[in-house]
């Protein structure tokens, strides 16, 4: 890495490029970068790790300079001849959630984290952006040259054995999730494969999902584990298992995620991937969904089912939790007040135009809790309580199911922020 180096200041300012084809500029192959995202409360930094490419583009080829949603990161590819704005997708990450805790006041962690972008044809020059929860920013640009000898040629690798649950249409012009098994040994796969079947059933079976289920294919990858559960450290178990997924993630028993990100991806290598669900073999009750990053969720407790929708909501849709615990107020740090977060679904009403403003009709009144109707109340105010506080934080409904496993649906704001974020991915 001797000649890795910043071009902070050269791109400031730059335009976006004018409407072009995917044709002008990328190549029909997929681009690995592997990221390390290092850093604490103080001060965060990019490093790159690796690259490497393989035949076929899974991701979108429409609205290629423009991003649905800002997320607590981004990467945006630029000419580096002429200087435009060629590709930029936006992203969340474990990393980001971590420096919000007391522990990364004590100490220094680094975090994997992938992105796949398609093979440009020219030199580029690839920009990486993390944001604080009070949109601080660090950064690292580096070059790309699609003939580098160094980025490692995976298009041999043979890709594992994967089915299509459900098929949408050509990934070109459909959304493809792939949906991995955790703590599932080689005997337990066809188990993995029935609760596959049913966590794709289920996510298709909600608006706005289910209106756009021919933009969707939805792929089970069969992952075996040496070790079947998962791995649960306040119970002093540990487990061998295909991501290395654990629970007590900051220490929040319940918080069930991995840090193994380079696996995931090493393990759909040359199969249809553009989101992913990984389903743990566990009763267990937990999960996590970081935007652009992955759903972990436990297949075998009894509210499997919302909570996939739950956890797919943050990590495709971008939408935040619309919980909230009384004893959060003084210490949670995942928000800051003075600061709109990005999540389309909570507002500190810093920016609450930017938000669902325009759906909240006038005259309506929004009780912070109208309980006599809390199993149906859908109707789109603004509700103190929200973003894991009960003061400061805004929620756009009584009930969501980014709320809790009462609801049977999303509500409206939701509705929409998931549809723009599918329409973005496959409609001019």
């Amino acid at each position: 890495m001797r000649k890795l180096f910043t071009l902070a200041l050269l791109f400031m300012g730059i335009a976006t490029a004018s409407a072009q084809s995917f044709e002008d500029n990328f190549e029909d192959r997929t681009l690995r970068i592997d990221y390390t995202f290092i850093g604490n409360s103080q001060e965060q930094h990019v490093a790159l790790r690796e690259m490497s490419k393989s035949d076929n583009w899974w991701g979108r080829r429409v609205n290629l300079d423009e991003v649905p949603l800002k997320g607590n990161g981004d990467l945006t590819l630029y000419n580096a001849t002429t200087k435009e704005v060629i590709y930029k997708t936006s992203f969340s990450s474990l990393f980001q959630e971590w420096i919000t805790t007391p522990e990364a006041a004590t100490i220094t962690k680094s975090f994997e984290f992938t992105i796949l972008v398609p093979m440009p044809r020219e030199e580029v020059v690839a920009e990486v952006v993390l944001r604080d929860n009070t949109g601080k920013e660090s950064r690292l640009q580096h070059t790309i040259q699609p003939s580098d000898l160094l980025i490692r040629d995976r298009s041999k690798q043979q890709a594992l054995p994967y089915t299509y649950l459900h098929k949408g249409g050509d990934s070109k012009e459909c959304i493809d999730v792939v949906i991995l098994a955790e703590g599932y040994t080689t005997e337990q796969m066809g188990t993995f494969m029935e609760d596959a079947k049913m966590a794709t059933e289920e996510i298709l079976s909600y608006e706005p999902f289910n209106s756009h289920r021919e933009k969707f294919n939805f792929i089970a990858v069969a992952t075996p584990s040496k070790d079947s559960n998962v791995s649960v450290p306040h119970g002093l178990a540990w487990r061998e298992t295909a991501v290395n997924s654990n629970f007590t993630t900051f220490y929040m028993w319940r918080y069930l995620t991995t840090g193994n990100v380079y696996t995931m991806f090493d393990l759909t290598t040359n199969i249809p991937t553009e989101h992913f669900i990984i389903l743990a073999n566990t009763d267990t009750y937990g999960g996590g969904g970081i935007y652009n990053s992955y759903t972990l969720t436990t297949a075998h407790h009894q509210d499997f089912r919302p909570v996939v929708v739950h956890e797919f909501g943050h990590s495709f849709g971008g939408l935040g939790d619309e919980y909230f615990y009384e004893q959060s107020d003084s210490n949670d740090e995942m928000h800051s007040l003075s600061h709109e977060p990005w999540e389309p679904n909570i507002t500190t009403l810093v920016d609450f135009d930017s938000k669902w403003a325009d759906m909240v009709a006038e005259g309506i009144e929004t009780p912070s809790e109208p309980t006599d109707e809390r199993k149906a109340n859908y109707t789109v105010g603004v509700y103190e309580g929200g973003g894991y506080r009960t003061k400061g934080i805004y929620r756009p409904a009584v009930v969501c199911r980014m709320r809790d496993n009462v609801a049977e649906r999303f509500c409206p704001v939701c509705e929409r922020a998931i549809e723009r974020v599918i329409l973005h991915q496959t409609q001019e």
